[in-house]
């Protein structure tokens, strides 16, 4: 890969992960992670999420339903809140869950619908109020 695809990744990941919340992963890697984090950034977000088959909304929608299925709380919750930033509504997601948990399971549509409900609360809270 080349150092164009990086910067896109890193372009493409402060957009939808939030500037701070990259920085904050890039600023504490140290010799035993750094390399994943660049690793993340390049090939998930420089040389798949820059590709321009599918919108940054479908793929946040795409990776909504994927994590709930993984069962990944905490990367559903930045994927929630990214989600937002591309432009997925709170009832489009609601949609989604609804979705998930109807093929991954209703356990799984349970803790997804509470992470998602954190996501929105913390994003309320950083707004000073509902979006």
């Amino acid at each position: 890969m080349s150092r164009d695809i990086y910067e896109t990744g890193l372009s493409i990941r402060k957009a939808v992960a939030g500037e701070s919340y990259v920085d904050q992963a890039l600023n504490n890697s140290d010799d035993f992670n750094r390399d994943f984090q660049y690793l993340v950034t390049e090939y998930c977000w420089g040389a798949v999420w820059g590709r321009e088959g599918l919108s940054h909304k479908t793929r946040s929608i795409i990776n909504i339903a994927m994590i709930v299925i993984l069962n990944r709380p905490h990367e559903l919750k930045l994927h929630v809140k990214g989600a937002l930033r591309n432009g997925v509504s709170r009832e489009e997601i609601r949609e989604v869950l609804m979705q998930a948990a109807i093929y991954a399971g209703v356990p799984a549509g349970v803790d997804g619908f509470r992470i998602a409900r954190e996501a929105f609360a913390e994003l309320d809270a950083d707004r000073g109020g509902a979006a």
